[in-house]
């Protein structure tokens, strides 16, 4: 069957038009699963803190102050996601994620089910979806470094920042504990903001490579 290469190209660097395949279903389907083999994936990272969380205590010793970071790499995997698929099947990605996970399966860290709305990371979670569609427009224009640099900034902030407003909200609507929910921001949106930032660029690199090399096989 004959594909023309300029309708290759524009699902490979826009994400445009919209056309459901039995190829882009597939793409969904594994990029949906990529975000729950995510939630569940910790990578112990050395991370340069003192006992106290201060930075480099120099008189106690440097290797006394590396201690292992478990950092979870959902957010890069969804930026690798916006980058590969495009803002609109990078969405619907998404969506069949949540979706899942509210209704089906217990795919979400803490579980799943609707109660799940009412957690205070759920917002992290439901921020996926501006973030990969803001993502995929800026990267829409081309992988420049501004581009690629402007996508990742405002992909990953945009997910912290609707996350943080919703773990406040649901804590004020539930009159719920507010250390409670300070812990939530600081696991969250702590020191997790700076290796979301480092891995999302490297992901959109790496969505870059990867269209690249799929649209060398589909030739």
């Amino acid at each position: 069957m004959r594909r023309p290469e300029n309708q290759l190209e524009i699902f490979k660097y826009k994400g445009e038009p919209v056309r459901i395949t039995l190829g882009t279903i597939t793409m969904i389907g594994i990029c949906t699963f990529l975000i729950v083999i995510a939630t569940f994936t910790q990578i112990k990272i050395p991370h340069f803190l003192s006992a106290s969380g201060n930075l480099f205590n120099i008189g106690e010793g440097l290797t006394k102050n590396i201690s292992g970071y478990l950092y979870i790499p959902q957010i890069p995997v969804i930026i690798f996601i916006a980058g590969l698929m495009g803002r609109i099947f990078g969405t619907i990605s998404v969506l069949v994620y949540i979706t899942l996970g509210l209704f089906f399966y217990p795919i979400f860290a803490l579980g799943g089910g609707v109660k799940y709305i009412m957690a205070y990371n759920f917002g992290y979670i439901l921020a996926y979806i501006p973030s990969v569609f803001l993502t995929g427009t800026i990267l829409n224009h081309g992988y420049s470094v501004k581009n690629v640099i402007k996508a990742t900034l405002i992909g990953v902030l945009t997910i912290h920042f609707i996350g943080i407003i919703y773990s406040a909200f649901i804590g004020i609507i539930s009159s719920g504990d507010d250390l409670s929910i300070l812990g939530t921001i600081i696991v969250q949106s702590g020191w997790k903001i700076l290796y979301d930032l480092i891995f999302s660029l490297i992901a959109i690199l790496m969505a870059n490579l990867t269209k690249r090399i799929l649209w060398l096989i589909m030739c």
